[in-house]
């Protein structure tokens, strides 16, 4: 599975970019970004969302 960031719904916390195992989501402008070319589809960025802005593609 791969995830993708709403950036309707991201405030921008980092939270995600903390918990990816692979390193593979960063902030730009204020919002996540998730390089779906190294995504693993782990989930750990979707558990640790606060605002539930991460969806599964």
């Amino acid at each position: 599975m791969i995830y993708r960031i709403n950036p309707d719904v991201c405030i921008g916390c980092g939270i995600c970019v903390e918990e990816c195992i692979q390193e593979t989501i960063t902030l730009e402008d204020d919002v996540a970004a998730i390089d779906e070319d190294n995504c693993i589809g782990c989930a750990c960025c979707m558990d640790a969302c606060p605002v539930d802005a991460i969806e599964e593609i």
